[in-house]
């Protein structure tokens, strides 16, 4: 059973830019929570892509 939203706090799932231009197969996902309240617009993270092997910039989706 999934945990029930306490407040603002939302689920996000972050994806790689990069990788998904390379043409590459798979995917490079991250999820974290964000607060709703506080950002309102979506998020872009620079984090670790281990097939592509360095730092690259995730953006949210859905």
């Amino acid at each position: 059973m999934s945990k029930k939203a306490k407040g603002n706090r939302i689920q996000i799932i972050l994806e790689c830019t990069e990788h998904k231009e390379s043409g590459m197969p798979g995917t490079s996902r991250y999820i974290t929570t964000k607060n709703r309240k506080n950002t309102t617009e979506r998020l872009e993270i620079k984090k670790y892509n281990p097939i592509l092997k360095r730092m690259t910039v995730h953006k949210e989706i859905k």
